[in-house]
């Protein structure tokens, strides 16, 4: 499949990188979104908690979209939000997925979610194909974008009922996106994260004090140290490279069967290099990737009530659902 052109434009401000980044994650805001909490107990002994919006009381509704957050996201991020509204107004189920750890209650094991989890997506899925849903739609954003690509061409089992995928700025390639990360004018970003991430991990230690200690909490000060120190770890990898190496999608991409999506930014400050996957989607007859020039990190907006990546996704999803 030929590189998707994009219609999407940005004006203003909003074709600033940072502005557009920063004004949808902490600015924006998405209203009249109603959800309803389920807990899925997973085959380990941990939980996800997944918050539903239901365009239908029943559960006899056959279509349903199942949305996964970036790091340190969460169900209520307005990039969730404003896909669920979007979604469930036009005859979805939706179901907003919390990664383990990321619905304000601590999971329940010294591990937590990382890039390349795809076992519990593909429990997801299961758990849903049981329920009766024939008609199944994956989003996902920044590190659940990677995870959804990853799981869509490492499985060989995908279930039928998986019609199609949307994965929105797409880190494909960890470390090129740790080094475009970085940078020196993406400080604010590794910041932030970096907070959050050592505030879990320090939360963490008085359970597992065999496994987490003062001393290695004090030596967290970059994001590769943190993956060094508990990432790879607490997940099987050997270090923060191992990982990088392992759980990135752009290597598993080839594999795809199910027509996806790809909308990275061209001026997204997360992404480098092997992020955008341009030779996988050429060759490709149902990987459409789409590269606008701007657009920043999940930062489309546009005038109204959505943002372009909700209603591209949208109309993805009807293409190969409807």
């Amino acid at each position: 499949m030929p590189i998707v052109s994009s219609n999407f434009r940005a004006s203003g401000l909003f074709k600033d990188a940072h502005f557009s980044t920063i004004y949808s994650a902490k600015i924006r805001r998405v209203k009249g979104v109603k959800q309803s909490r389920e807990r899925f107990e997973l085959p380990d002994g941990d939980f996800i908690d997944i918050d539903w919006t239901n365009a239908r009381v029943s559960r006899k509704n056959q279509k349903v979209a199942v949305l996964f957050h970036g790091l340190e996201g969460d169900a209520q991020r307005p990039y969730m939000l404003g896909t669920a509204k979007l979604l469930s107004t036009n005859g979805y189920d939706v179901a907003a997925v919390n990664l383990r750890g990321c619905s304000g209650v601590q999971n329940r094991l010294y591990r937590s979610y990382h890039s390349g989890e795809t076992g519990d997506i593909a429990f997801i899925v299961e758990t849903l194909v049981k329920r009766k849903y024939e008609k199944i739609g994956l989003y996902g954003v920044s590190l659940g974008g990677n995870a959804v690509l990853k799981y869509l061409g490492e499985h060989t089992n995908i279930p039928t009922e998986v019609k199609v995928a949307s994965c929105i700025g797409v880190p494909a390639d960890l470390r090129m996106s740790l080094e475009q990360l970085s940078k020196k004018e993406n400080v604010i970003y590794r910041t932030s994260f970096l907070v959050h991430l050592r505030a879990k991990y320090r939360k963490k230690m008085s359970r597992f004090p065999e496994k987490m200690s003062r001393q290695s909490y004090k030596k967290i000060n970059s994001l590769q140290s943190f993956d060094d120190i508990y990432t790879a770890p607490a997940h099987g990898f050997e270090d923060a490279l191992d990982y990088y190496a392992k759980a990135s999608s752009a290597q598993f991409i080839k594999n795809i069967k199910v027509p996806t999506l790809i909308l990275n930014a061209k001026n997204d400050s997360f992404l480098h290099g092997d992020c955008y996957p341009i030779e996988q989607a050429k060759q490709s007859d149902i990987l459409h990737l789409e590269m606008p020039d701007h657009g920043g990190h999940v930062g489309f907006y546009m005038k109204g009530e959505y943002y372009y990546n909700e209603l591209r996704t949208f109309d993805f999803f009807k293409n190969y659902i409807e």
